[in-house]
């Protein structure tokens, strides 16, 4: 197995969930006060720090460091993209919205490609065999849906309710 690749590819998915773990808690708290969306979206912000935690754990079985230049990358990216415009100056957006879910389920996408990738590689490296890969990936699923539904809630209270 190619070691450099893979802590390259590894650390690139760090940055990223890095990222994600900070848009969705940034998401979920901003929705608290939305009965339709704070459950669902609560769980996900979740799921996605212990998704983070797994993927740490998983560098650290196979000896791979955190490059620390791509993990503040991760973080300035979630933190600079508080600063597009959303229709509005100073409160939170519907469109807010509607772009977070989009950028997480992007986020999701992307992770559940890493655990089908490493399940792959699990057949020839027996420090991933611990990994339950079926089960994070089933999990990915269930997040992709949930994203999913509020999204087409998002899209309603952005786009169709009265301004």
């Amino acid at each position: 197995m190619n070691h450099k690749l893979l802590s390259t590819y590894l650390n690139d998915h760090l940055a990223g969930a890095l990222a994600g773990s900070g848009l969705a808690a940034r998401t979920a708290g901003a929705n608290r006060a939305h009965a339709a969306y704070q459950p669902a979206l609560d769980e996900l912000a979740k799921e996605i720090r212990e998704d983070l935690q797994t993927l740490r754990s998983l560098m650290s079985r196979l000896g791979v460091g955190a490059d620390r230049a791509k993990m503040f990358g991760g973080w300035a990216a979630e933190k600079v993209g508080r600063l597009k415009p959303n229709g509005r100056l100073l409160t939170y957006s519907p469109l807010s919205r509607v772009e977070e879910l989009e950028m997480l389920r992007i986020g999701v996408t992307g992770k559940r490609m890493l655990w089908r990738t490493l399940q792959l590689l699990s057949e020839q490296d027996t420090r991933l065999q611990e990994f339950d890969f079926a089960a994070l990936l089933e999990r990915a699923e269930a997040q992709l849906a949930t994203i999913d539904a509020c999204h087409a809630l998002a899209v309603s209270d952005a786009f169709l309710a009265p301004a």
